[in-house]
Parts: structure tokens; C-alpha cells; sequence
């Protein structure tokens, strides 16, 4: 078989990748195990505030053009629901963060996003008696279903190995790769925090964190935007919310635990007044970068192997840029955002 690419990884970058490279009638062939969970776990929020300081997310506006239609499109062409906007409601703990937010709507970057003023709360299931900041044009994408439907796309097109792709079985032929009985011009890795294992990209500076999620039952929360505080409440179909995240530095497991569980529900408990029921718990480690910014680039011994990862929190936003990014670098030889460059490490 010959392809022009092979992808390791069928996340959202992988997903992203492939497109860009269905868009521009290239061949490929994706390898993936489903060894790492992280944009299947992910509550795939789309938000350009930092909410915590009310400071503008990095690149929040070019990521968004980008990623917006490109989520629109992938709608009709998988005949699927996969993008809910929704506003999201920030608590106010102080009359400090309140002044902090007007401070923030001043600023012409969030005239499209921040509304200037103070809405009350209304809603008895809620605590929040300094009000909310309310954030428009923000939504979130159902990742899990999104990444459902495309592997089945892709079964159809025979387009998708479900096996573990073998680093050493990769031989180099001149300009092209030999894998297996594939002749591939390049070879992208789209594995998240799998790359550390990965002997050509081992020196990746990751700084992976595992993210915990609860998905709640809760008749009486009447909900209809995300609430975000010391967590943030997503809501769902049927009653169902989505809580979270936890930040855990240390453990690299995919289990949910115990500890995670009961930080999440003491935030919440603070949070909201009325009963819920846990039925569901979930865990996933994000491939964060130690300054925050995705890597992206080719192997600085072997041009036909690239990359394209670290896309942390926000892969939502950020996967469809990245991969047009590293596309065109692959192809026309278009320069890297120094930013994202892993020629920067």
C-alpha cells in the first residue's frame, strides 16, 4: 500500500489532521490503539477567557476562526450534532472580581464576548450571591461522539488500523518510509501523552496532568449554560451535568480515583443547593507542554516524521489551526509559529 502519510493517533489532532489532509486530496492511512482517552474525556468547552484572571486566552481569536467552521462543516459531513453554544456564567465571589471583570469589558478584545454588567442570580439551585459575568459566543463540542462517529467514517473508507503502532518496524528508504507492507512519504504522531514512549519524540519537554470528570444527575439544578467556578457544571441531555476538572501532576494512571471524586463533590457541594446523584466518573491525562503552547514541527534528523501535540485544555480550539499550521509546513514549507515550533526546545 502506498499513502502519503500515516497518522499515529486518532484524537482531536488526529482527527484534525486528517482532515486538513482530506481537504487537499492527500492519502493517508491511520494507525490507533486507543490507549490514551484525553479528547474523549475532555468536556470540550470553547471559551477565549481565562476566567480565573479574566485575561485573554493565547491566539483565542485566530483559533476560533479557524475552528468554528471547521466543526460546522464537520456537522454536515458526518450528518451529526456535535457543536451546543452555550453561554457560560462565571461566579463572583467578591465585589474585587466584580470590579475586575469591568476592568476586563473595557478592553476591546472582549467587547464580542464579555457582557458588561452584573447579572443576578435567580436560580435557588445556585449559590452565588455576588452574581455572575456572563460570556457569550462560547460553547462547548461533544468530543466523544465526535470521535465516535469519525472512527466509524473512517472503518468505511478503510482508513483506520486498530492496532498499536510499532516504532521499530519504521525503515527509511531514501525520501520515503517503509512500515509494514505501507511506502508513506511521512509519518505524523497525534499521540498525546503516548509520545513519551515514542524513541523519536522521548525528549518532548510534556508536563502531562490527569484531568478528572463526574457526570451528575440532578432533576432540580435547572441549568441551561455552563457555570463556572472553583469547577464548572456542563449540562447534558436529560438532567445529566458534566463537573470538573482536576488537575493531578503526579499520577499518570488512566483510573478514576477515589481523591479526585470527593475534591470535585466538596467544590460542588459549595457550589449548588440542591440533591444530585454521581453516576458516572471519569479520567484522562492532557498532553500540556511546560510553556503552555502546543509543539508542532518535523524531527530534526528525519523530515519525513513530524508531530503534532501539547495541545493540553484547549485542543478544541487549538487542533484545527495546528494541523493546518503543520500541513502547510509539510508541503509548502511554510514557517512554524515560533511559538509552537518544537525547534523551540
Amino acid at each position: 500500500m502506498n499513502v502519503d502519510y500515516i497518522i499515529v493517533g486518532l484524537g482531536l489532532a488526529g482527527l484534525a489532521f486528517a482532515e486538513e489532509l482530506k481537504c487537499n486530496n492527500k492519502s493517508f492511512i491511520i494507525y490507533e490503539d486507543y490507549s490514551q482517552n484525553s479528547s474523549r474525556v475532555a468536556g470540550g468547552a470553547y471559551n477565549p477567557v481565562i476566567l480565573k484572571r479574566f485575561t485573554p486566552v493565547w491566539d483565542a481569536f485566530d483559533q476560533l476562526e479557524i475552528a468554528i467552521p471547521f466543526y460546522k462543516t464537520l456537522e454536515k459531513k458526518l450528518k451529526v450534532k456535535i457543536d451546543s453554544p452555550l453561554d457560560i456564567y462565571r461566579i463572583f465571589t467578591s465585589v474585587e472580581e466584580q470590579n475586575n471583570w469591568f476592568n476586563a469589558c473595557d478592553k476591546p478584545f472582549f467587547s464580542n464576548y464579555m457582557i458588561p454588567k452584573i447579572i443576578k442570580n435567580t436560580n435557588k439551585s445556585i449559590h452565588a450571591p455576588f452574581g455572575f459575568g456572563k460570556i457569550t459566543n462560547t460553547g462547548k463540542i461533544d468530543t466523544e461522539l465526535l470521535l465516535n462517529t469519525y472512527r466509524t467514517y473512517l472503518q468505511e473508507t478503510n482508513q483506520l488500523l486498530n492496532e498499536r503502532f510499532d516504532y521499530s518496524k519504521i525503515s527509511f528508504t531514501g525520501d520515503l518510509i517503509q512500515y509494514n507492507n505501507i511506502t508513506s512519504k511521512k509519518i505524523v504522531f497525534c499521540e498525546g501523552f503516548g509520545v513519551v514512549k515514542n524513541p523519536y519524540f522521548k525528549t518532548v519537554p510534556l508536563k502531562e496532568a490527569k484531568g478528572e470528570l463526574l457526570t451528575i444527575h440532578s432533576p432540580n439544578l435547572n441549568i441551561k449554560s455552563i457555570i463556572k467556578s472553583s469547577v464548572f457544571i456542563m449540562p447534558l441531555d436529560n438532567d445529566n451535568y458534566l463537573v470538573g476538572a482536576t488537575f493531578n501532576w503526579k499520577d499518570k494512571t488512566l483510573k478514576p480515583t477515589l481523591e479526585a471524586k470527593r475534591d470535585l463533590e466538596t467544590k460542588l457541594q459549595k457550589i449548588i443547593t440542591v440533591p444530585y446523584k454521581v453516576i458516572n466518573q471519569k479520567a484522562g491525562i492532557r498532553p500540556t507542554v511546560k510553556d503552555r503552547r502546543p509543539i508542532i514541527g518535523k524531527h530534526p534528523k528525519h523530515p519525513q516524521l513530524a508531530i503534532l501535540n501539547g495541545l493540553g485544555t484547549r485542543g478544541v480550539m487549538l487542533a484545527p489551526k495546528m494541523a493546518y499550521q503543520l500541513y502547510h509546513h509539510l508541503e509548502n514549507n511554510k514557517n512554524l509559529s515560533k511559538e509552537v515550533d518544537l525547534a523551540r526546545f
